[in-house]
């Protein structure tokens, strides 16, 4: 769908490695060239005409990503990445935390939703436990992680979907049961973001962070925040640096051109029909589950039934970057090793060399997935 949106698809790859990055649509490319060139190219905060376009290209950028997140732009802020922003504001809650608070994390998740909570933990003398998914599907019950909780869990950190496997978990009965727990969700929306509308009123979800670049947009951070909890919140800031929300979050100056781009990639997924691209992801999905199932030495891992367009095998006596390269030579490219989902790896006993994962978004077509099945066929 959309393929002639998507310069970077003119090399003829098949590019499965959208879990990993997305190729930029048209719009975004053009926005981002054009403010580039034009006069508007200034700091904003300014008294001057340029300065104050750059100003509507930030709240363009905030209201366009507010509006695909189904949240509010004063919730909306910036960041170099998913990762940079989790960790400043872990970093931030984990000021509150005292010793005995606890953190709940999922093995699910990528790492980035990992690490900056247990880093926060520990330095905060505090808990973090960890919520398992079903041994046989992979799937997280809402129960998984109520199993986890107790009066002294203060924040669970929960993936929308597995950046690895795909699996969607049981968010509206993760976020109620953490809420009824007296805890606050963060949410993990990078992998689910391009597969499945996302609103963050509907989910009452306290935080929820996405990258950009997962949607068809440019490599920045994209965080959505009850505006009252970041203002309730006081992370490190230089001192002349505005003090109001969502400003105060955002450490020097932004990548005005990026905004550019995120509002316009935006803007293209606002207007996708999601249940055509969902049921287009859903019908290539099925197609690379049987075609990998059918092929011998072929492991699959995980199997929940509600899930992304995404898979992660084995192919038995080969490493995942023997195959991920055979495959390179058919261009045809995948990932390999743990995708930072470290915690899933261990747990999974793929520590040592991972697995080999490959991703549809609304821009593959069905001969991306049948040039993958030939290639690893031919393993």
């Amino acid at each position: 769908m959309h393929r002639d949106r998507f310069p970077g698809l003119a090399d003829g790859w098949a590019r499965l490695d959208g879990p990993a990055g997305t190729q930029m649509v048209d719009d975004a490319i053009e926005a981002m060239a054009a403010f580039m060139r034009s006069g508007d190219n200034a700091n904003h905060g300014g008294a001057f005409r340029a300065a104050e376009r750059t100003d509507a290209v930030v709240a363009g950028a905030r209201a366009s990503a507010a509006a695909l997140l189904g949240g509010t732009p004063e919730g909306i802020v910036f960041g170099p990445s998913m990762t940079a922003l989790t960790m400043r504001f872990s970093a931030t809650v984990g000021r509150g935390l005292r010793p005995g608070d606890e953190i709940v994390c999922t093995r699910l998740d990528h790492d980035a939703n990992v690490a900056p909570w247990l880093i926060a933990a520990e330095r905060a003398g505090a808990e973090v436990r960890f919520a398992e998914p079903e041994p046989e599907t992979l799937e997280l019950p809402a129960s998984a992680v109520e199993a986890v909780l107790s009066e002294r869990t203060r924040w669970v950190a929960v993936t929308a979907a597995s950046n690895a496997v795909g699996t969607i978990p049981d968010l509206p009965g993760i976020v109620a049961a953490a809420h009824s727990a007296g805890a606050r969700v963060w949410i993990d929306a990078v992998h689910a973001a391009p597969h499945r509308e996302i609103d963050v009123a509907a989910l009452d979800a306290d935080a929820l962070v996405c990258s950009a670049y997962k949607w068809f947009g440019p490599h920045i951070g994209v965080l959505w925040a009850r505006p009252e909890l970041l203002g309730e919140l006081q992370p490190d800031k230089l001192r002349p640096s505005p003090d109001e929300v969502p400003d105060r979050w955002e450490l020097g100056t932004l990548p005005f051109e990026s905004l550019a781009g995120v509002r316009a990639a935006a803007d293209f997924m606002v207007a996708l029909d999601r249940e055509a691209v969902r049921a287009h992801e859903e019908r290539l999905l099925a197609r690379m589950v049987e075609g990998l199932s059918s092929i011998d030495g072929v492991t699959l891992h995980g199997a929940a039934r509600d899930r992304t367009s995404t898979v992660m095998f084995s192919v038995a006596g080969r490493t995942s970057r023997e195959v991920a390269a055979a495959l390179a030579r058919a261009e045809v490219a995948v990932w390999d090793g743990n995708y930072y989902a470290l915690e899933l790896s261990r747990w999974l006993g793929l520590e040592r060399d991972g697995a080999v994962r490959a991703g549809a978004v609304a821009y593959n077509d069905a001969e991306d997935v049948d040039r993958l099945l030939e290639a690893v066929a031919g393993l």
